[in-house]
């Protein structure tokens, strides 16, 4: 028998994707950090060019910015993320409805990347909510390995180099985490959420 736990809390990372990218990013920015804490790292915006699929909604040229935060969170929460920035996106959305950003959040581990997405697929597995974690990518061997269903702009090398970043980062938050407080940070008050 095993004995269910708690496993190591993961970084959030999220995908953002816009063509009117500059417009929309304060307020992407603001409502994320305002949930989840800050983002430690914002990745220069490049194209996206993996696919036409966004373009009749959100526009073109799209852009895509990777944004990865500070605060760690427990792996529990990829369901409830997913919600939160499927509102900030209606929230920020045109006003006849269609969006005009999207939010791809993901959860890294030392292990793996899972996405959170609203579409079923073999692979899936439900979070509830209507809510499906997706194995994107799984860190073996040291380096990241595709899956026969890895999206082709998360199997490219650009994102990639970006994730592992995004690994190193959170190897060091978990050493950091696990060291004991030192007299500078023992009083640093605690910006990240409590859920």
């Amino acid at each position: 028998m095993s004995n269910p736990h708690e496993p190591l809390t993961a970084k959030l990372v999220c995908s953002v994707l816009a063509a009117g990218l500059p417009a929309v990013w304060p307020d992407v920015i603001a409502g994320l950090e305002d949930r989840f804490g800050p983002v430690e790292i914002a990745y220069p915006a490049v194209p996206f060019v993996h696919t036409a699929y966004y373009e009749k909604e959100l526009g073109r040229p799209l852009f895509r910015r990777v944004l990865a935060f500070s605060c760690l969170l427990s792996q529990g929460r990829l369901r409830s993320v997913k919600l939160f920035t499927n509102g900030l996106e209606e929230a920020l959305a045109r006003p006849d409805g269609s969006r005009r950003v999207n939010l791809d959040p993901g959860l890294l581990t030392q292990e793996r990347f899972v996405l959170a997405t609203g579409k079923n697929f073999t692979h899936r597995i439900y979070l509830g909510d209507g809510i499906f974690g997706d194995l994107t990518l799984v860190f073996q061997a040291g380096s990241w390995q595709t899956l026969p269903w890895t999206f082709p702009d998360y199997a490219a090398a650009d994102m990639t180099a970006m994730l592992t970043d995004i690994r190193r980062r959170y190897r060091r938050d978990l050493r950091e985490q696990a060291a004991p407080p030192s007299p500078k940070t023992a009083h640093k008050e605690q910006p990240c959420p409590r859920a």
